[in-house]
Order: structure tokens, then C-alpha cells, then sequence
């Protein structure tokens, strides 16, 4: 057995524009502005998993989107800045207002599509969600606006915060919102959980998986101190959550289930004790922070 590519895929794209598929598309507007807007989000997953559930093989994508941006070649450019087509975009001048979605990240490669100079649609990077595919490629689930509507309940003084700064209300907010970055599954009984880790904001946030094609949000933790102004100091907790491993107990130097955390920016580790008892529907997947972490921040020699 070697290993070959077979087919290669396209994920398509999200449609922004249909109910419960909003975002907050602007830094500039005031408080928080969730709702449809008239755009396209590329998949652009940055890490996924394979999840075997009921004996069928699925994937699980975190759709974080990147922008192609180099010294010599950068399609990266705002809504404000295109010349849209007047016919597909009769409220243009609405819509490139600020505080609407003039402030978008968006590219300039595509959306042209009779080549006069004017895009006919627009296209976001990522999708501000995490999604499941089968094994032929196809949509079975997408989180659409949830990713973004819980830190809006949770966390509204520090909504699409950035992952260097506190005091940064809505600072992503034009680029990719809360950027779901890392994915891990936990499966418990006969539950299967996923672990949604979220780059900007910061923090895990659990869905149950267990139907595929209903996933359901669980809960959210954040090991990130929001009044700590210096965000070099070691007091802030974890910056950018970059990768989510599971450690069951059988496995564990603890003895019990671990979920552990690598944060990027802060430079951190961080692990979690999971509650491994047998779930309903009406439980709640607890992720505890265990007394110990790995925490060289700010960057010291130590080991």
C-alpha cells in the first residue's frame, strides 16, 4: 500500500447572507452587530479530524481562513475598497460604509465574473465556524453563527477580542472574528464531543458530535484573564490556542482525562481535567484547570 492521492476536493463556500449564517463584519460599528450580510466565506480550514461516528468516517473542520499575503503578491484588500457592481450590489454605498461592511477583509482575485472591472460577489476569508464532511466531501453540519453568538453572551465587553491585546472589543471583527483554530475529539460512552479551540478570543468551546448532522453547543472555557492589561505578563493566562490534544485516563500521568492546550502567543500549556462520567442530555462536559501548567511567559531559559 503506498500513499496516493485520489481526488482532490473543492470545500465551497459559505453563504453569509442566509439566516443564522451572520457575523460582526466591522471593528467600527457600534457594540455588537451579528446578522446576514451579503458575502461569501471560504472554508480555508486550518485543522481538522477524522471522527468515526456510528462506523461511518467523517471529517471535522475549523474553518479559520488565510489570506495569500506576500512581499510579492498580497490579495488581501477591504469591501470598502472594491468598485462592486451596482446591479449585484444595488445598496453598494450602504454596504461600504464602516460600520457595515466596508471594513470586511476580502480578496481581490476573484468575483469579477465578466472581467469589467466591478465584482459581482464579494468573498470573506473563513467561515467563522467549524463544520463536519463526510467521506465524499460533502456538508453534513456547520456551526454557522454560534461560534460568534456565544462570546457575545459570555464575554461581551471583550467580543472578537485580539490575541496579543485585552481591551480590544471587536478588533477582529473585520478580519476573521474569533478564528476557530484547533480541533480535537473526546469520546465519552457513547458520546463523542468536539473541541473547538479559538484563536483570537481564546478559549475551548464543546460540541457534542454524537449526530453528526445535529451537532449541539455543550460549553465554553476560557483560561484567559481579560483585566490584565499587559498582555506580556504571565498573569494574563492563555494567548491563541493553536492545538488540542485528548489524554484519556488509562493514559494519563494524572489519572484522570487531560485536555491539553498549546497556546501560541502566550507561549503557555495548559491542561484540564475532564469529567469522564457517562452523559445525557442534560449534562454538561466539564473541563476543570487542573493546579499545573507549563508556562514560560514571559520567554525564559527555564525547562
Amino acid at each position: 500500500m503506498t500513499n496516493t492521492l485520489d481526488t482532490v476536493h473543492a470545500l465551497e463556500v459559505k453563504d453569509h447572507s442566509l439566516l443564522n449564517n451572520g457575523m460582526d463584519a466591522s471593528n467600527r460599528s457600534d457594540g455588537i452587530d451579528i446578522r446576514s450580510w451579503p458575502t461569501l466565506g471560504m472554508y480555508q480550514p486550518d485543522a481538522m479530524k477524522s471522527v468515526n461516528i456510528g462506523g461511518v468516517d467523517y471529517i471535522v473542520t475549523t474553518n479559520e481562513g488565510d489570506a495569500r499575503d506576500y512581499d510579492a503578491f498580497s490579495e488581501e484588500t477591504r469591501v470598502e475598497d472594491l468598485m462592486l457592481d451596482s446591479v449585484a450590489y444595488p445598496n453598494f454605498a450602504m454596504l461600504q460604509m464602516e460600520e457595515n461592511m466596508g471594513r470586511l477583509r476580502t480578496t481581490n482575485t476573484t468575483g469579477d465574473f465578466d472581467n469589467d472591472g466591478e465584482i459581482e460577489q464579494t468573498y470573506s476569508y473563513g467561515a467563522r465556524s467549524f463544520s463536519i464532511w463526510d467521506g465524499n466531501g460533502n456538508l453534513v453540519f456547520d456551526s454557522r453563527e454560534k461560534i460568534e453568538r456565544v462570546p457575545e453572551e459570555l464575554l461581551p465587553m471583550d467580543f472578537n477580542s485580539n490575541t496579543d491585546e485585552n481591551d480590544s472589543f471587536k478588533s477582529r471583527s473585520d478580519d476573521k472574528g474569533t478564528e476557530p483554530e484547533a480541533v480535537e475529539s473526546v469520546k465519552m460512552g457513547d458520546d463523542i464531543f468536539a473541541l473547538i479551540g479559538l484563536e483570537r478570543v481564546g478559549g475551548i468551546m464543546v460540541f457534542d458530535i454524537t449526530d453528526p448532522t445535529d451537532a449541539k453547543y455543550v460549553s465554553y472555557v476560557n483560561n484567559r484573564d481579560f483585566t490584565v492589561m499587559d498582555a506580556t505578563s504571565s498573569e494574563v493566562g492563555d494567548l491563541g490556542v493553536e492545538d488540542i490534544i485528548y489524554i484519556p485516563a488509562s493514559e494519563s500521568p494524572a489519572g484522570v482525562a487531560l485536555v491539553v492546550t498549546a497556546n501560541e502567543v502566550s507561549g503557555t500549556v495548559s491542561f484540564f481535567a475532564v469529567n469522564e462520567m457517562i452523559f445525557n442530555t442534560e449534562d454538561v462536559l466539564d473541563l476543570s484547570e487542573l493546579s499545573f501548567k507549563a508556562n514560560p511567559h514571559p520567554f525564559n531559559d527555564a525547562m
